[in-house]
């Protein structure tokens, strides 16, 4: 595992302290955080966060020759959501034109840097790379480089050293999203930013004072992966397990931001396994008997399996949701959640929360009676059936009086 925490002050520049091989990134440390974030603020980057399943990345705007030039996007950190702006530098030339895919081990690199040896960084890595290239062999890539992330950093990867990540498991979304569109070989330059109007993170004066942060990302080497669409069910499906457990993990540890991005990417591949189930009970098969091609006798999860999975991925996703006080958004994945799984206590009670929170009371009623119905004299449920009677009541007299003085 990565040692602990070894963090600067951030009083002063923070490029111009010193920084030991192999710390994480706590350069890029905010102490003073807040969790009471807005996940609306990801979703109006990018329309596109229906059903909770996109990346939510902005546009890219490329050149001519499909090199990345201003691109731009909205990335999910512990502590919030934060704007990356990537430069790509050609760096050394490669014959390859593939970039990561879904399961790629990348061996990446990250470096800060300061304003003003921007340049000199980019050609010093350049040079580095390509001597280090004619020197010695990259050593061989054989499993991901282990370590936890941290809620005071942005960048969840070892600052300086070269480290080995695999693409698509979400440990850094700034360093996936920069390697997504890279090639072996070649640098990004990035500058990160709090979101404008609000992004969830709240920074102390000092460290809003060395912002934007400047670094660079260098991918070295990385080994072959999949597109989602190149990908048997069965892998698919080992991946929307391992997003679900590391969802579970993260919000354990108070990652909710980490967790809804698991389930986010969870649901984007479950999705498409319970659209495939559906065909294949339409057609009149047993999913629990169809092998997934010719050259793989694995045998797909049950119907069942696949729309309670989904459930559970719309249910954490509400519960992350309301943490980060976003009840409309919660109430729609609660909502999808009892419609895929009606005998599913923990959807009901999380609409009901979702509901109460909007005002929506009728609705809120609703889900708690239903609540009820399955777990009958639940205290939660009788409690909150209490509050909603009591809220009305204070509502009906309020209106009672303002007709009065109306009328009066």
């Amino acid at each position: 595992m990565f040692p602990g925490p070894r963090c600067w002050q951030v009083t002063a520049p923070f490029w111009r302290t010193l920084r030991r091989p192999g710390m994480h990134a706590s350069e890029l440390t905010y102490k003073d955080v807040s969790q009471e974030a807005s996940w609306e603020v990801r979703g109006s980057q990018k329309e596109g966060m229906d059903g909770n399943t996109e990346m939510l990345r902005g546009n890219v705007t490329n050149d001519d020759d499909g090199h990345d030039e201003g691109s731009s996007w909205v990335s999910v950190c512990p502590n919030g959501l934060w704007k990356v702006q990537q430069k790509r530098s050609r760096g050394i030339q490669s014959i390859s034109s593939d970039c990561p895919r879904l399961g790629s081990l990348c061996q990446v690199r990250v470096r800060l840097k300061a304003e003003d040896d921007a340049d000199n960084l980019v050609s010093e890595q350049r040079n580095e790379g390509i001597s280090a290239q004619r020197a010695q062999p990259f050593p061989e890539m054989t499993e991901a480089t282990a370590f936890s992330r941290r809620q005071d950093c942005v960048i969840q990867v070892p600052v300086g050293d070269w480290t080995t990540i695999r693409f698509g498991e979400g440990q850094c979304d700034i360093t996936e999203a920069c390697v997504e569109r890279m090639r072996p070989g070649e640098t990004s330059e990035i500058l990160i930013s709090t979101v404008p109007n609000g992004s969830g993170v709240s920074i102390t004066k000092a460290a809003k004072e060395n912002l934007p942060l400047r670094a660079t990302v260098e991918l070295r080497a990385f080994t072959p992966g999949k597109e989602s669409w190149e990908m048997t069910l069965c892998e698919k499906w080992g991946w929307v397990k391992s997003h679900k457990e590391k969802g579970g993990v993260r919000f354990r540890s108070g990652d909710v931001w980490g967790a809804a991005d698991s389930y986010s990417r969870a649901l984007k591949l479950v999705i498409t396994i319970h659209g495939h189930v559906g065909m294949v009970n339409a057609q009149g098969q047993n999913p629990d008997t169809v092998s997934l091609d010719s050259g793989d006798q694995t045998h797909l999860p049950s119907a069942d399996e696949v729309r309670t999975t989904k459930a559970e991925l719309h249910s954490n996703m509400s519960l992350c949701q309301l943490k980060l006080n976003q009840p409309e958004r919660a109430r729609t994945s609660a909502s999808k959640a009892t419609q895929l799984e009606p005998g599913g206590a923990k959807g009901w009670y999380r609409l009901g929360q979702a509901c109460q929170m909007i005002n929506e009371l009728e609705e809120a009623r609703q889900a708690f009676k239903k609540l009820l119905e399955l777990q009958p004299e639940s205290p939660a449920a009788l409690k909150a059936l209490k509050n909603i009677a009591s809220k009305e009541k204070e509502t009906n007299a309020l209106m009672g009086l303002r007709l009065s003085k109306m009328f009066s």
